[in-house]
């Protein structure tokens, strides 16, 4: 009975939704437009011009089958540190500093590419063959196997992380962290070192939070003047308007006077700072209000379901790790950025995925939710699967 009806369960509502944020972002690119100061510089049609290039990339990985992605992940992981330490000793000529951060090659003809937004992806495919190879190896779990596959993983993580801060890029950083703790959640380790991380998690954010209260010139022994500037005008940006929290400040004016309805497109009138790519959040909250800021969080709520609902409908532990890491990328992106954007969070320079302007995001974007739709389309959908125990 198993065998007499099956169908692939290929998502089509993750890719409706895909194509739905392409639009709003090439829309809210060209009136973000508005806000530069030497026009025109047509970021909305190089968008567009990404995005065909994601599309191409995406289905190059998505014909790919699932086990071809695990032993190409070793690779691809090793890849990505070398292209990490290649653009550190790399001239300026070609590796050229964007606000003090050493984090992108040069292209002519292209613009930038950020090698960190690919080593994103090839950490969580590194990562899902480390612990299911390690499950496999070690069926019978204990408190010693899983202490050994924390000191796997996190073996593995800390060479892209410390190469990233080096940079620096604190935001990414942070993104790489979450994708670890992310990965490790479901890697069926005991409850208990659960806990013991989360409680260590927590004593580590109370000591800076301390820190920063009591000594705040202490943080400067691992965070740079900026950043630690940064923090003082997330917590008051209009007192830092003039200067470092300038950009801060206009957002939330921008978004406030969106009120309900918004403006109307391409009728904002709060110079932002970066409108078209981390911001473009403001440009949205300004011109569509709340009611077109709510649309925009509720598509990625969806669409974050979707990626979990395609998760749990797939047996193999290799495919839900790799979705774990992509849900826990996303999830952190789109908190972080829509957060900072109204002074929730403080600014790290991360982009908001498929709406912000930027070649290395997009892509990077296209290329993991391709895995997750490569994991729907493997999935096959029995009628009567419950039916085929009582024949036996």
């Amino acid at each position: 009975m198993r065998d007499a009806y099956r169908k692939n369960y290929f998502d089509t509502n993750l890719l409706f939704i895909i194509f739905l944020f392409m639009i709003i972002s090439c829309f809210s690119i060209y009136s973000s437009e508005k806000y530069l100061p030497d026009p025109p510089n047509h970021y909305a049609f190089k968008q567009v011009r990404w995005y065909f290039i994601g599309i191409v990339l995406s289905a190059c990985v998505y014909v790919l089958d699932f086990e071809q992605i695990k032993k190409i992940s070793l690779f691809s992981y090793v890849s990505g540190i070398l292209i990490l330490i290649a653009l550190h000793f790399a001239p300026e000529s070609i590796a050229h500093k964007i606000k003090g951060a050493k984090s992108w090659f040069s292209v002519p003809g292209f613009g930038s590419i950020q090698p960190s937004e690919f080593m994103k992806i090839f950490l969580i495919i590194f990562l899902a063959k480390i612990i299911v190879d390690h499950n496999k190896k070690y069926v019978d779990r204990s408190l010693k196997t899983d202490f050994r596959l924390i000191f796997k993983v996190f073996s593995a993580t800390s060479i892209p992380l410390g190469l990233i801060l080096l940079q620096p890029d604190a935001g990414t950083g942070m993104v790489i962290m979450v994708i670890l703790i992310g990965m490790l959640f479901l890697s069926g380790i005991h409850w208990k070192i659960v806990g013991l991380l989360g409680v260590l998690g927590s004593s580590i954010l109370g000591v800076l939070v301390l820190i920063y209260t009591k000594a705040p010139d202490l943080l400067l022994l691992f965070l740079d003047k900026y950043q630690l500037e940064r923090i003082h005008s997330w917590l008051d940006p209009f007192q830092y308007k003039g200067d470092i929290g300038y950009q801060l400040s206009q957002s939330i004016l921008a978004i406030g006077s969106g009120t309900m309805y918004g403006k109307g497109y391409y009728s904002g009138q709060v110079y932002i700072p970066e409108a078209h790519s981390d911001f473009i959040f403001t440009t949205i909250g300004e011109e569509y209000g709340f009611l077109g800021g709510s649309v925009v969080i509720t598509l990625y709520f969806i669409l974050i379901y979707r990626i979990v609902a395609i998760a749990l409908l797939n047996k193999g532990s290799y495919e839900n790790l790799i979705a774990a890491g992509v849900v826990s990328m996303l999830t952190f992106h789109i908190f972080e950025n829509i957060g900072m954007v109204m002074g929730l969070v403080p600014i790290t320079g991360i982009p908001l995925p498929l709406l912000s302007y930027g070649g290395s995001s997009i892509l990077g974007t296209l290329i993991a939710l391709s895995l997750i739709l490569n994991i729907s389309a493997k999935t096959k959908k029995y009628m009567f699967e419950q039916d085929s125990t009582r024949d036996l």
